[in-house]
């Protein structure tokens, strides 16, 4: 049987940070598979091909959280079972969670290179990397069966409590993507295009050696050809659970498309240097990111076995470690996103264009801490409903009309409109701290019916 960690036993911060080790490990190989991108493009190519990669892989990004979003909903059920000691039921959950998805790739993978050119014209793609964006989202969006299964697997083992298969899935397409890259980009100068044909290479070849791999673990549960069939209760469970995550997920991802939109309308150098910047965010954000995922598995056993107890001292335990790396990311990130963003551009304009909208995400490293760790917390008691909602409003209410007044200023500067993001996570904090106070009759006392 592979080694899987039980967060309902034994002490709290050793498991949890044992688990989450690995989730970083993952997220920064992720934020590098995006990151080597842009980088290579950057040295490589010209300020077009940064800008069209850059506004592309947000677009791709949207889509990829929307989908590793939906795969909560099948992440937190087989946590749940795993807390209730009824790990067997996870073969039929699994079975149908894969028919599902395989229907919504083939979707995606018909749509999106069908659109590309209108989601282009709406993210307002400077004129000189029309083309270019264009391109990459169609090459892409081609992939989306493979971007999906490659989701699929990490959703699966960390709901049983395994970080380190998706920690080798992403390592070997991270591997393989920087490999294409240096091949197709440096070598064979096809710039846009053969970043993104990179991308969708890197998670085929990631996705096959995966499912070999996979194929010789000892699972909780039997996963047999004849569960892969579609059983409309725990596709409706799957839906009910994942659906507002990801809802939530696609609108908070268009409200930051919006902003990449606003900024596009500034010019090619402003563009660059935001898309510069979202790369440097990925890596800032990474611990913070690391313990939402964790604590919705650790939530989710704990939620299973009625310990909910347990579950808060461990979000305060999430909370504090994640903290002191927010506050390192805030000093780092303010007085040296020069130097970090010259990782990604050769243009001294981009640099500093990228370097001024950071000064206002290290404001947000702050705040994410608490946040992420809330929104963790909350998926992993079942209560995505409010998470839904509660990012819907932070993005809609805050983020996007702000960055838009920033932008409406008669000396712009990319901090003003950055400014939007750490404004739209202070709400979301005090309505997490209200939800909590409102709702902790029935978060403590064990809610039997959400998921359910």
């Amino acid at each position: 049987m592979e080694k899987r960690i039980d967060f309902t036993t034994g002490k709290i911060v050793g498991p949890l940070l044992k688990f989450a080790g690995p989730v970083l490990f993952a997220l920064f190989l992720q934020a590098m598979y995006g990151a080597v991108d842009l980088m290579i493009v950057g040295k490589f190519a010209g300020s077009a091909d940064v800008s069209a990669v850059s506004t592309g892989s947000q677009i791709m990004m949207t889509i990829t959280n929307l989908i590793s979003s939906l795969c909560m909903g099948m992440t937190i059920i087989l946590g749940q079972k795993i807390g209730e000691k009824k790990a067997e039921e996870g073969g039929k959950i699994v079975g149908s969670g894969l028919l599902m998805f395989l229907i919504v790739g083939i979707v995606l993978t018909l749509m999106l290179p069908l659109t590309a050119q209108k989601l282009a014209a709406i993210m307002h793609a400077p004129e000189e990397a029309f083309d270019l964006t264009v391109m990459y989202i169609t090459i892409c969006g081609g992939g989306a069966v493979v971007i999906i299964a490659y989701n699929l697997i990490g959703g699966i083992f960390r709901g049983i409590g395994d970080s380190n298969t998706p920690l080798l899935t992403v390592l070997i397409a991270c591997i393989c993507n920087i490999i294409g890259d240096l091949l197709l980009v440096a070598v064979f100068k096809l710039g846009t295009a053969g970043a993104a044909m990179a991308t969708v290479a890197a998670q085929l070849i990631s996705v096959i050696i995966s499912c070999v791999i996979i194929s010789k673990k000892m699972l909780p549960f039997k996963l047999k050809r004849s569960l892969i069939r579609w059983d409309g209760n725990i596709v409706k469970r799957i839906l009910f659970l994942g659906t507002p995550i990801a809802l939530q997920d696609l609108l908070v991802g268009i409200s930051f498309l919006v902003i990449l939109a606003i900024v596009n309308s500034l010019g090619l150098t402003e563009s660059a240097g935001v898309g510069v910047a979202e790369k440097v965010c990925a890596f800032i954000m990474l611990v913070p990111a690391a313990f939402m995922q964790s604590m919705s598995a650790f939530v989710a056993q704990n939620r299973g076995a009625g310990k909910t107890d347990r579950a808060i001292k461990g979000f305060r335990a999430a909370v504090f470690i994640s903290f002191a790396f927010g506050f390192a990311m805030f000093v780092m990130t303010f007085f040296h996103g020069d130097i970090m963003s010259g990782v990604f551009s050769k243009d001294p304009e981009v640099i500093a264009a990228s370097a001024d909208y950071l000064k206002a995400y290290a404001i947000d490293c702050l705040l994410t801490c608490f946040l992420f760790c809330f929104i963790g917390f909350f998926n992993g008691m079942g209560h995505t409903t409010f998470v839904m909602a509660q990012g819907i409003i932070g993005a809609f209410a805050v983020r996007v009309p702000v960055s838009f007044l920033m932008s409406r200023l008669r000396q712009v500067r990319l901090f003003y409109i950055g400014l939007a993001t750490p404004c739209s996570t202070l709400l979301q904090i005090v309505l997490c701290f209200a939800y909590l106070w409102v709702a902790k009759k029935k978060i403590f006392v064990q809610d039997n019916t959400c998921g359910k």
